[in-house]
């Protein structure tokens, strides 16, 4: 879980690293199976990391400290 807003900040950047290397994969893969094959990973890993930051967002940095 994301504890603080240096956390944050490089799961955001994470996050867009992996949305770039998606966006390069659509723009140079012609194969659909291959395409498919080689983002699926990255997307999985999009869809935790965007989760882990609105488990973050939900919370107020009172509620933070008190579950840590």
């Amino acid at each position: 879980m994301i504890a603080n807003n240096d956390e944050l900040q490089a799961i955001l950047q994470r996050i867009s690293r992996f949305q770039q290397q998606v966006a390069t994969l659509r723009e140079t893969e012609t194969n659909p199976e291959n395409y498919r094959a080689s983002v699926s990973g990255f997307l999985a890993e999009i869809d935790r990391m965007q989760l882990e930051v609105r488990e973050y967002f939900s919370l107020l940095p009172t509620e933070l400290a008190e579950s840590a």
